[in-house]
C-alpha cells in the first residue's frame, strides 16, 4: 500500500559541484544593470575548492527541508540510470524521502550543475535532461500539499497534467515556486497552473519578470500576482529581507540576524520556502509562519551546500525563543 504524505515535491532533481573560485572579477555590463563574473580566458585557473552535493534542487532541497522539519515527504521526479541516479535515491533513503515517484530513465545521464561560488554569491552552469516523469495522477489523492518548482524546458505536456490533477483534486493544496524554464515559458501558457497556486514563492525580479514590467514596487506586484490566482504571495528580497500577502493583510518580515557572514547563499530562497510551506502547513496563519522562514535561510548560508544547513524542527523552534524583540513581521 503506497504511503499517504503530508507533501508531495515535484521537480528537477541535480547534482551540484560546488567550485569555490580564487581568481576572478565581477564587472558591470552595458548597461550597469546585470553583474558579471569575469575570468581570464584560455588559460589555467587556480580554484579554492570543490564540494559535491547530492540530490539538489529547487523542489528536491525543499523535500529534504520539510522531512527534517518532521513532515512525512515524497518526491516526485526523474533520475539517470547511473550512479548519480543511485546516490539521489540514497539520499532520499537517508533523509526518509518517500522515493515511490521517482523514474529512472534508461540510458539517460542525471542532471548535474557546476555552481561557481565568489564572495558568497553563485553562478550555475545547468543542464536538464530531457525526462519522462510519472503522471500526477498516480498521487491519486495521496498528499493533502504538492510544491511544485524547476523542472526542464521541454515539459510543458507535464505542467498540464499537474494542472488537471489539481483540477481533479480541488482540496489539494499547492506552493509554487517558478524556475528558470518555468518563468520563461510565461505567465499566459502557465495560466492554469497559477490559477490553481495556493501559495506562490518569487524573489523580487521575479515577481516583475512573471508580470512583464520593471515596476518592482510590493503593493503593486502583490496586486499583479493575486490577479493571476495564487491566494498567498510571498516576494522574497535578498537580505533586506521578505513580504507576504493572503489577499488582505500584508506584512514585511526582516531577516534572521547573521551568526557570522554568510558562506555561500545558494539554497537561501529554497530554504526561505521550506520554512514559511512548512508553517503552513502545521497549520500556522500566514504572519506566523513568516517567522519561521528567514531562520531557515539564516542557516543554510551558513554552510556549503543547499541542504546542509536545513534544520530540525527542534533547532528552528530553538531559534525562534532566542530571536530580538525586533525579529516580527510588520504589518503594511
Amino acid at each position: 500500500m503506497k504511503r499517504k504524505y503530508d507533501l508531495v515535491c515535484i521537480g528537477d532533481v541535480v547534482m551540484d559541484a560546488f567550485i569555490t573560485l580564487k581568481e576572478a572579477k565581477v564587472e558591470w555590463d552595458k548597461t550597469h544593470e546585470h553583474p558579471e563574473l569575469t575570468m581570464p580566458f584560455a588559460d589555467k585557473i587556480p580554484y579554492e575548492s570543490l564540494m559535491v552535493a547530492t540530490a539538489v534542487g529547487n523542489a528536491s532541497n525543499v523535500a529534504v527541508g520539510a522531512r527534517r522539519l518532521g513532515l512525512d515527504v515524497g518526491m516526485l521526479t526523474s533520475v539517470g540510470d547511473d550512479h548519480y541516479g543511485r546516490e539521489v535515491l540514497d539520499w532520499y533513503r537517508k533523509e526518509g524521502v518517500g522515493t515511490e515517484y521517482v523514474k529512472v530513465n534508461r540510458g539517460l545521464p542525471t542532471n548535474y550543475h557546476f555552481v561557481l561560488t565568489f564572495k558568497a554569491e553563485r553562478t550555475i552552469l545547468i543542464k536538464h535532461q530531457k525526462y519522462a516523469y510519472v503522471d500526477p495522477h498516480m498521487l491519486d489523492g495521496r498528499t493533502d500539499w504538492i510544491y511544485f518548482s524547476s523542472i526542464a524546458e521541454h515539459t510543458m505536456p507535464f505542467h498540464r497534467k499537474v494542472a488537471a490533477y489539481l483540477r481533479a483534486h480541488p482540496n489539494v493544496k499547492m506552493g509554487f515556486n517558478p524556475g528558470t524554464f518555468q518563468l520563461r515559458f510565461g505567465a499566459e501558457a502557465l495560466a492554469p497552473i497559477y490559477k490553481r497556486t495556493y501559495a506562490l514563492f518569487v524573489n523580487r525580479e521575479e515577481a516583475a519578470f512573471i508580470l512583464g514590467t520593471k515596476n518592482e514596487d510590493i503593493p503593486t506586484l502583490f496586486n499583479g500576482l493575486h490577479k493571476l490566482g495564487p491566494k498567498i504571495v510571498l516576494i522574497t528580497d535578498g537580505p533586506k529581507g521578505a513580504y507576504a500577502s493572503d489577499g488582505v493583510s500584508r506584512w514585511f518580515m526582516p531577516p534572521y540576524p547573521d551568526p557570522r557572514p554568510p558562506i555561500s547563499r545558494t539554497g537561501a530562497g529554497d530554504a526561505f520556502a521550506t520554512g514559511f510551506l512548512c508553517g503552513l502547513i502545521y497549520g500556522l496563519p500566514v504572519h506566523e509562519a513568516l517567522r519561521w522562514a528567514p531562520i531557515e535561510s539564516m542557516n543554510v548560508v551558513q554552510h556549503f551546500g543547499a541542504q546542509t544547513g536545513l534544520l530540525k524542527k527542534s533547532a528552528l523552534t530553538a531559534l525562534l525563543k532566542k530571536a530580538p524583540t525586533q525579529y516580527q513581521p510588520k504589518t503594511l
